[in-house]
């Protein structure tokens, strides 16, 4: 049975519960809802483990705050012994539309501080990453407020549907493999 690892990124605590910077945790919570798992507190994440089909979803949510996320998913790869093509990192994205989704290869970390630490602590930027678009609809100066700030009801609406749609590419990008699942699901 394969196994990937899915990184969902965001922050831990409260006071970060449904900001756009949490769109990675989002996702993989509604990923699991109705599947009878749940993610348990252990080394550098909360984990938790998904069977689809014939393969194997480890997925983790960083308890390191987004900045240090790349320690959970270095400790994690080597942990599970999972090859890097079968990582996939779940992250907003300013650059795109609320509930756009791009999947991608390989890249730069497109000023996203989470994906500039994995890349730093693996040395590499060849890994698949679900990039889930909050949009950039802020004044200038700021776009800390921004990020952590609560969807408004109307990108609610939009974003919404789009968590489950990027649930769903998780596991084609498992099942059917990154190329069908870009073909699918980006835009």
């Amino acid at each position: 049975m394969s196994t990937y690892l899915i990184a969902g990124l965001g922050n831990i605590g409260p006071e970060y519960e449904g900001t756009r910077h949490n769109i990675g945790f989002d996702v993989l919570d509604r990923l699991i809802a109705g599947s009878g798992t749940s993610f348990s507190t252990e080394r550098y994440a909360s984990r938790a483990e998904l069977k689809v089909k014939n393969k194997k979803l480890i997925l983790i949510k960083p308890t390191t705050y987004m900045n240090l996320s790349g320690k959970a998913v270095n400790y994690w790869l080597q942990q599970e012994k999972i090859p890097l093509h079968q990582l996939l990192v779940v992250v907003d994205d300013l650059a795109l539309d609320p509930g756009t989704l791009r999947l991608k290869l390989k890249g730069s970390d497109g000023g996203q501080n989470g994906l500039k630490n994995i890349n730093q602590v693996l040395g590499r930027q060849d890994y698949a990453r679900l990039r889930f678009g909050i949009g950039s609809d802020f004044p200038r100066g700021r776009q800390v407020d921004y990020v952590l700030g609560r969807w408004t009801p109307s990108q609610w609406d939009i974003v919404d549907p789009r968590i489950d749609k990027a649930a769903q590419a998780i596991e084609s990008f498992a099942l059917a493999g990154p190329q069908i699942t870009m073909n699918q699901f980006n835009g």
